[in-house]
């Protein structure tokens, strides 16, 4: 993927790759690779790239974004039937096609949303998601012809997608899925849509050996689109709802707010969006953003950071906000908290707070097990946390912190691995000052021990000062001058019950395909040290995702029959589901939450995220972040 070029609508991918011939089909990831490594030229809303001496592509894109298939133009003898046209495509971004303006103008009644969907936590004996649906009343409203249609296309793409991984996955099998999405999003089923796009992009980010790939971020998004395609045909009321998702948010009228700035954060979308979001809180306590995301990438959210937030006609950057106060009269806000940016809408400057003066010191003083409680049921995933700095501990991505918080071991992480970005530097540096007391904010990540990503942290030498982990940079200045032990313990050994053995499996066969879980290999070990640990339903589906992998049918012949993807992938989703929900589970236990309220975990209610900060109250880990739009977010 060329983050250089303009985002390209899914659409229009999809239909210029459905007119090459077959020929041209096998040589389009050649292709692809060819014009991704091409130098480009911008002109205004004109994208030029030099195929070759003789060859130019144009990529017209009004407005940032191309939308057609005639916007993408070459200058090649083959044209407009060529190859370099669907490649162009190909190796281009995603375009989100709904995503939400924070100009438009708000709703002028309350919106009518839907309740959110409860269930009781599970056990690892109880049958593993997705469960089947309960009978519905017959008044109750049902997914429409065209939407069960386009959910039997999502699956059938998505499972094909399985079953090649990331290496097989190439531009065919991403325009195909490309072209369900479209289809879903015309269908009124955006969540699914948006989710889908989130899968392309994770795919074409980890074929082209980009840095911020996260593989966990491509499985999260590939089990949303399964789970929403298996469950909407027999899905009724609220959880109809919540599978088909929202296109845009409502804007409601909420008066006049004195709002305190909490914190600014970059934002780096699975769909090539960056920029930032502000985070503040009025007098009660409640939260609300204000956002600037736009097609980019890591450049655009350091930038945006410096930018005037577009909310009436105050001159304040997203940086400054951070620090300092609005007056807001004539606000609209969306269900999530987002700010919007009408008209009618003015804001002006005031004094902020000091996160240990009030009104913000309120939100550090909620007890944490009710604020784990609160971002499993949904409503936000930020914590507000006072900890003691004791140590590091390395893990597969790295390094992260460990901290005391309440006499809980905490493990910290960094938001971002993005090289531009400068979490892991600031995390290097407060690993130096062991022993030192913070306050500071961070994002829940579900796991069997208390773990969370690090956003913001009160100034290690300056209490009533803040430091943005994503925008700002620590100095050796900035750390307390004192040696601070070296020694210091990293806390107790956790003793974690395997559920690893299952998420790792999971996750190889979304990067390697079916293939890879059908070589013999240790599994019966697995399955045993599952069951010795009480998960027996994990076990049983790890033994499911094995046989599901290695069956292979045979015609009279004795000549291989291809393979039932849509077994594996119902094995596959079975198995990504329930350790979604064990890890919900140990979580709760690990923070001492309760998880009576809690959303069901197999309804993607919100991007997973960062679900979004652009346009959600607890934005996903890049790569959720969720989507810019409500459709699809750690």
């Amino acid at each position: 993927m060329n983050p250089q070029l303009p985002p390209v609508a899914p659409s229009v991918t999809a239909e210029l790759v459905a007119a090459l011939t077959p020929r041209l089909r096998k040589r389009l990831d050649a292709g692809v690779a060819k014009v991704a490594a091409r130098p480009t030229a911008r002109a205004g809303d004109m994208v030029r790239i030099a195929v070759d001496d003789g060859t130019e592509l144009e990529l017209h894109a009004p407005g940032g974004v191309v939308t057609s298939a005639g916007a993408i133009r070459c200058g090649c003898l083959l044209a407009p039937d060529c190859l370099h046209r669907a490649a162009a495509a190909s190796a281009a971004p995603v375009a989100d096609p709904t995503e939400p303006s924070a100009t438009e103008q708000p709703a002028t009644k309350q919106p009518v949303t839907a309740p959110p969907v409860t269930k009781q936590p599970v056990t690892d004996s109880a049958p593993p998601p997705p469960a089947p649906v309960p009978a519905a009343a017959p008044t109750s409203e049902t997914a429409t012809p065209d939407q069960r249609v386009a959910a039997a296309a999502l699956h059938d793409a998505a499972a094909a997608v399985l079953e090649a991984g990331t290496d097989g996955a190439g531009a065919v099998l991403q325009a195909e899925l490309l072209r369900a999405a479209h289809t879903a999003r015309l269908a009124g089923l955006p969540r699914a849509a948006g989710r889908a796009v989130a899968v392309v992009t994770a795919l074409r980010a980890a074929r082209s050996t980009d840095p911020a790939y996260r593989l966990t971020d491509l499985t999260a998004a590939l089990r949303d689109v399964l789970v929403i395609s298996h469950r909407l045909p027999g899905a009724t009321g609220p959880e109809l709802a919540g599978l088909r998702g929202t296109a845009r948010q409502p804007y409601t009228p909420d008066g006049s707010l004195r709002l305190y700035g909490l914190f600014s954060e970059p934002v780096l979308t699975a769909t090539g969006y960056g920029g930032a979001v502000t985070w503040t809180a009025d007098v009660a306590g409640r939260l609300y953003s204000v956002s600037d995301v736009a097609p980019g990438g890591a450049g655009r959210a350091t930038g945006a950071a410096d930018r005037a937030v577009r909310l009436g006609d105050t001159s304040l950057t997203h940086r400054e906000l951070s620090r300092a106060g609005l007056a807001v009269s004539g606000a609209t806000v969306s269900p999530t908290g987002r700010l919007g940016a009408g008209a009618g809408v003015r804001a002006v400057r005031a004094a902020g707070a000091a996160w240990h003066a009030e009104p913000l010191d309120r939100l550090w003083a909620v007890p944490v097990d009710e604020q784990v409680s609160m971002a499993l049921a949904g409503d936000r995933d930020l914590l507000f946390l006072d900890v003691t700095l004791t140590g590091t501990v390395r893990e597969a991505a790295g390094e992260c912190l460990v901290a005391d918080c309440g006499g809980r071991p905490l493990r910290l992480a960094a938001a971002h691995d993005d090289p531009a970005l400068p979490d892991r530097e600031n995390l290097r540096l407060l690993a130096s000052v062991r022993g030192v007391r913070l306050r500071v904010v961070a994002r829940l990540t579900p796991a069997p021990q208390p773990r969370a990503l690090l956003l913001a942290v009160s100034h290690p030498t300056d209490p009533d000062a803040r430091i943005d982990l994503g925008l700002d940079r620590l100095r050796r200045a900035d750390l307390p001058t004192a040696p601070t032990p070296r020694g210091a313990p990293a806390g107790p050994p956790v003793d974690e019950a395997p559920v690893h053995l299952l998420r790792r499996r999971v996750d190889q066969a979304t990067s390697g395909g079916r293939r890879v879980l059908a070589f013999p290999g240790n599994r019966d070990t697995e399955g045993a040290r599952l069951r010795r640990h009480g998960l027996v339903t994990a076990g049983e589906l790890l033994a499911a995702l094995h046989a599901a992998a290695a069956e292979r049918a045979r015609d009279p012949f004795g000549r291989l029959l291809p393979a039932d993807s849509g077994r594996f992938a119902r094995a596959w989703l079975g198995a990504a589901v329930h350790t979604e929900e064990l890890d919900r589970i140990l979580c709760a236990a690990a923070w001492g939450a309760d998880l009576t309220n809690a959303a069901d975990p197999a309804v993607p209610a919100r991007p997973g995220s960062p679900a979004d900060p652009v346009e959600t109250a607890h934005p996903a880990v890049p790569g959720d972040p969720a989507d810019p739009v409500d459709a699809g977010a750690p």
